[in-house]
């Protein structure tokens, strides 16, 4: 949830226009998530993400 409304806002601000111009705020917005997931691992001292609570998604294309 914190990477999509991280790109969302990132998209909002910066009126983004064109593919790679949304496919870069969108890596900006899962970097932002990554850290903050990371950063609350680091302060509990364990993981977030285990084998019991990910969810497998289908493969899909990726964009080049």
């Amino acid at each position: 949830m914190a990477g999509e409304r991280s790109t969302t806002e990132i998209h909002r601000t910066e009126n983004s226009q064109g593919v790679m111009k949304l496919k870069k705020d969108s890596n900006r917005g899962g970097k932002i998530a990554g850290n903050a997931r990371k950063a609350l691992e680091k302060e509990l001292g364990k993981s977030v993400v285990s084998k019991k609570n990910f969810k497998i998604l289908k493969r899909r294309k990726r964009l080049k």
